[in-house]
């Protein structure tokens, strides 16, 4: 995978005409901003965001079909009672 800074897109956008994958990256910040992808690889993105969103959808079923089911931690309600007792 090659590597591009924000300001070589800006001066030279045919560089990345050649490549399947590129990696956007600030140097200043030194962060990831984004990748740029070929669009041959359109169906496969979209099967992996379908299979992650099924896989999400899934456990939220599971976990409706428990009923009634507890993730801890006080309701919002006590909270919310427990900041005016005072």
């Amino acid at each position: 995978m090659n590597t591009i800074s924000i300001s070589e897109i800006q001066r030279n956008l045919h560089k990345l005409e050649n490549f399947d994958i590129v990696q956007v990256v600030d140097k200043k910040r030194n962060q990831i901003k984004g990748y740029f992808l070929d669009k041959k690889y359109v169906d496969v993105i979209e099967a992996l965001i379908k299979e992650k969103k099924n896989k999400n959808s899934q456990k939220l079923k599971a976990l409706e079909a428990m009923g009634s089911y507890s993730l801890g931690g006080s309701d919002m309600k006590d909270i919310k009672a427990s900041r005016y007792d005072d």
